[in-house]
């Protein structure tokens, strides 16, 4: 079972999409290849795929790689009306195991948006390094959790959280998570796509309690079974407190940055 087993449907409906800015990035990568092909890492329910595919008609192959077969489930209906003849491929593999589907497949760009915190970093980099067209654009982003935001309503609904879970932040079946004990662009450095540019593009949403409380069952740290049973009651003081807080507070405000890195081997095209 994997971390997320269960939570593809909050996660669908409740996970912000990639900005505008990020996708119009994302898909100048791959200007003026003919055919190109996109490898997304840790896909989860396919928001990185289904925001490039509109805008990328010269696409011709997708491969989404998860280990929870119904975020791909979920991946899949989500694409199907998008792909229109255009080929995909669905693994039920961790990033780390992943293994080109033929000899002769080249990704010429890896995605990996807000999952490469949960990888073996060496490891998956070294795996893109065999399974990638030589000028090949590698493609880390994120923005962020509610965990770690800081706002007042944010550091109240953690206090909530950790007054029915612990102080930890939870992470797996019965684990915690302290986060990633060096930076990405460290881990980059080290691997063929070790020439970075950085990308930072601020972001404000505005988020209602029950888009909070549909968020929270998507994550590691507020998934429904860490709370058993009390998930009724927690939901329910988490809504009671949000709503005080957004009536306060003019609204939930969220002010973040969506961060990106774009990593080439040395040369690579651009």
């Amino acid at each position: 079972m994997t971390l997320f087993h269960a939570a593809a449907d909050a996660y669908s409906r409740h996970r912000p999409g990639l900005p505008d800015e990020v996708v119009h990035l994302l898909a100048g990568t791959l200007r003026g290849i003919r055919r190109p092909a996109l490898l997304d890492l840790g896909s989860g329910t396919g928001q990185v795929p289904a925001a490039l595919l509109p805008v990328l008609p010269q696409l011709a192959r997708l491969d989404l790689v998860d280990a929870d077969r119904g975020m791909l489930h979920r991946a899949g209906i989500l694409l199907h009306p998008l792909l229109t003849g255009r080929a995909a491929a669905f693994h039920p593999v961790r990033a780390e195991e992943f293994t080109a589907p033929e000899e002769s497949y080249r990704a010429d760009l890896v995605t990996c948006a807000r999952a490469f915190h949960w990888m073996d970093r060496p490891v998956v980099l070294a795996m893109a390094d065999r399974v990638t067209a030589p000028g090949a654009t590698l493609a880390i982003m994120g923005d962020g959790s509610l965990w770690t935001h800081r706002a007042p309503w944010t550091a109240a609904l953690r206090e909530l959280i950790q007054s029915y879970l612990g102080a930890e932040r939870c992470a797996g079946p019965a684990g915690t998570y302290s986060g990633p004990n060096r930076r990405y662009e460290d881990d980059l450095a080290e691997s063929a796509f070790c020439e970075v540019e950085e990308h930072h593009f601020p972001l404000r949403r505005v988020r209602t309690p029950d888009m909070v409380v549909g968020y929270l069952r998507s994550t590691s740290f507020a998934r429904p079974a860490l709370f058993g049973d009390r998930r009724p009651r927690f939901e329910a003081e988490a809504r009671s407190l949000l709503e005080q807080h957004a009536a306060k507070e003019g609204g939930l405000v969220e002010e973040t940055v969506f961060d990106v890195l774009l990593a080439r081997r040395p040369g690579g095209a651009r």
